[in-house]
């Protein structure tokens, strides 16, 4: 990182604290100054796509000041109150990782990330939250937050740690900027939760499409039945392995796929299941 945003982002200041309805609990968050532009620190790997944040917080102070903070830093970022704010914006556009804080009115965090995964969405989370209780941070990255930041926090570990899960996410992360797949003969679109064949779209149930998305996002990499029952049902679905069967037999008649002898979507022996190119000719 060039030596002029480190400077930049070690120019730090605390900004009075917003209480949150209980009293008990306090929000500090630790940030840079903001009084006058920081230089734009855009890593190379972002320059022609810059990755795209959506913060949900119930704050507009602390949504606009991560909104202004993450922009100066390369990303191209969106900020929403909540989680029905939250699915509408994820319908306009997929976000890369989501900024969501755990303590907010009516939908909380926690219910919004298991909202989420239960529904097939796998787009990177890190939770905030005000309260320190190992308990609040253990649950949920077990509901599958990707990381967790304990308020107050310096804002350029915010941005190191989305960094760091966008490495990680490695090919991933550029087929998940996609809103459309193309594996052979089908379409599969994240951003209207839709497939289709030949330019028709496929009737799928919202079960079969979260299992088509989640093997849409591992192209020719095997998926364990355990897998698939994570990343397309959620963790905390009571789902058997023999379900999952059943569920790809299906998944395989609304696709036109051959049942008896399968192009796309491939039994692995002692694995799971992967979806192929096929062969067309």
């Amino acid at each position: 990182m060039p030596r002029r945003c480190i400077a930049a982002m070690s120019r730090q200041l605390h900004v009075a604290a917003s209480h949150d309805k209980t009293p008990t609990l306090s929000r500090l968050v630790t940030f840079s100054t903001l009084a006058a532009p920081l230089p734009r620190c855009q890593s190379p790997a972002m320059s022609e796509k810059p990755a795209r944040i959506l913060v949900v917080d119930d704050d507009p102070e602390l949504r606009a000041l991560l909104q202004r903070f993450l922009a100066e830093h390369g990303y191209q970022v969106r900020s929403v109150d909540g989680g029905k704010a939250m699915d509408g914006a994820l319908q306009r556009q997929p976000a890369d990782v989501v900024v969501l804080d755990l303590m907010m009115p009516g939908e909380d965090g926690l219910a919004i990330l298991r909202r989420l995964r239960a529904g097939g969405d796998q787009v990177p989370v890190i939770m905030l939250t005000a309260r320190g209780d190992p308990v609040d941070r253990v649950l949920g990255l077990e509901m599958g937050a990707d990381d967790y930041l304990a308020k107050p926090f310096l804002p350029r570990e915010l941005v190191a740690r989305i960094a760091s899960l966008l490495r990680r996410l490695g090919p991933e992360r550029n087929m998940s900027r996609d809103e459309t797949v193309k594996v052979g003969p089908l379409t599969i679109n994240f951003s209207t939760m839709t497939a289709s064949r030949g330019g028709t779209v496929l009737p799928l149930s919202s079960r079969e499409y979260a299992l088509l998305a989640a093997l849409a996002r591992s192209i020719g990499r095997p998926l364990s039945r355990a897998q698939l029952i994570d990343r397309a049902l959620g963790r905390d679905a009571e789902v058997t392995d023999r379900a999952i069967d059943v569920a790809v037999a299906r998944l395989r008649r609304a696709i036109g796929d051959d049942a008896a002898s399968p192009r796309h979507i491939r039994t692995v022996w002692g694995v799971g299941y992967v979806l192929t190119e096929g062969d067309d000719g």
